[in-house]
């Protein structure tokens, strides 16, 4: 009984101290606050969770699968690429450093971020990446982290981590646009036949829903069905992706209580009768 009162105590004054910061805020800071809020659960579920885990080790271990029964045309090489932020690195202390500060995603502080070098890795990855570096495969790391300020504290990150074969040519990193087709057609160029595609967007797989409306993305996901865990492996990220955008058109244009409006939106809920 008296572990309760106290949790009821603790609670009401959490709230009370909530409401008082709430207060204190203009409009858009609320805003703010309310939309860092809703990652909360996904971001505990990352960090605390054994089924996270397990997810991560499972895509890891199919793609090991993949990659050993892969075949190649002869005279190729074979290659697997790979996206980075939540495939390979895990980046969940900057998201929670933005729900405790109520901070919006910015540019500039994930570049403080990448340039911090204090990335995780994702469970299975070091393995899986250094497996295919030592059986006649070579990683190509395909990542919309930017070329010019973010590969160097990228690479120090990585091999800090353990991860083998991370010199600068086998990144492809953002230059100027967000599409990755155009990357993938670079390596093959050089006589690499890629045989599997890690990531945890649907963008990570090509440009056919790179902007496109979730109903088009699940669309891409029935017609593609045979493909994953085979040729595309897919790794949970609950917290942000192509999916976010594809929740209403614009999205991404609209502010941030037009975020908010459309995340709740898109939420199919029983009518309760």
């Amino acid at each position: 009984m008296k572990k309760t009162l106290k949790m009821t105590a603790l609670a009401t004054l959490s709230a009370i101290l909530l409401a008082g910061c709430s207060s204190q805020m203009n409009s858009q800071e609320q805003a703010n606050m309310r939309l860092e809020q809703q990652a909360v659960l996904g971001l505990n579920w990352m960090q605390n969770s054994g089924e996270y885990q397990a997810l991560a080790y499972q895509a890891y271990n199919m793609a090991k699968v993949a990659f050993e029964q892969a075949k190649v045309p002869k005279g190729k090489k074979k290659a697997v690429v790979v996206d980075l932020d939540e495939t390979m690195l895990d980046n969940s202390p900057y998201a929670g450093w933005q729900v405790k500060n109520n901070k919006p995603f910015d540019s500039k502080d994930w570049t403080r971020w990448v340039e911090a070098r204090q990335s995780r890795a994702i469970p299975g990855a070091v393995e899986f990446n250094n497996y295919v570096n030592a059986h006649n495969g070579k990683m190509f790391y395909v990542s919309n982290r930017k070329d010019s300020s973010e590969k160097a504290g990228t690479i120090d990150d990585m091999k800090r981590l353990g991860f083998k074969g991370v010199e600068e040519s086998v990144f492809y990193l953002k230059k100027e646009k967000s599409p990755k087709a155009a990357r993938f057609a670079e390596i093959e160029k050089q006589g690499y036949e890629i045989v599997l595609y890690i990531g945890d967007n649907l963008d990570d797989f090509g440009d056919a829903v790179y902007g496109k409306l979730n109903a088009e993305r699940r669309d891409f996901v029935a017609k593609n069905q045979a493909k994953f865990g085979k040729t595309y492996i897919v790794l949970p990220n609950a917290n942000y992706g192509g999916w976010e955008g594809g929740l209403k058109k614009d999205y991404f244009k609209g502010d941030t209580q037009s975020k908010i409006d459309a995340r709740l939106e898109a939420i199919q809920a029983w009518d309760g009768k």
